[in-house]
């Protein structure tokens, strides 16, 4: 049976929404595995396995937000396997935060992609709920990992991470 309500819904941009609530979700594991790491007692920093599990969070949140569009829209939600993170532990604080810069960009240009497939069908309400539920997020999102990034860099290892840890991501009192 096909939808009452589908109006103008490519069947390119359905499967397209649909790839990017896999991705959504693929994100949400790889922070679930970040989160993961730095709660180990081996490598003990709070702020960064909460920072990790709030995006988590989030990413899920996305994924959600794409499949209620996608049933407004009439379109059918296909979920596909989720493939387990390459990557489970980290050498550092650094390298981490460098994955999950990388992960946020790859994210982003899915959600340009996806936006050029909506744009492409003449889709302008699709093209509307991906700029304003997703792209300025994820602007916003890559700024704040780089700047994370260079921080970690400049306070190098050791005690320099226990401190940002502390007083960046919350994560305890220094």
């Amino acid at each position: 049976m096909s939808s009452q309500c589908r109006q103008n819904y490519h069947a390119e941009s359905e499967a397209a929404v649909n790839a990017q609530i896999n991705a959504e979700l693929t994100a949400s594991y790889v922070y679930q595995a970040m989160g993961a790491h730095f709660a180990r007692d081996d490598v003990a920093l709070p702020g960064h396995a909460a920072f990790f599990r709030k995006n988590c969070e989030e990413e899920r949140e996305h994924a959600q937000k794409l499949i209620d569009f996608q049933l407004k829209r009439g379109g059918r939600v296909s979920l596909t396997s989720i493939v387990a993170p390459v990557e489970q532990t980290w050498t550092s604080a650094t390298t981490a935060m460098e994955a999950a810069l990388k992960l946020e960009r790859d994210v982003n240009e899915k959600l340009l992609k996806l936006h050029a497939i909506a744009d492409s069908h003449k889709d302008a309400q699709m093209t509307d709920f991906i700029e304003g539920t997703y792209l300025q997020e994820q602007v916003d999102s890559i700024k704040q990992l780089g700047d994370y990034c260079t921080q970690l860099r400049l306070c190098g290892e050791g005690l320099g991470v226990y401190m940002f840890d502390c007083n960046t991501l919350g994560g305890g009192s220094a």
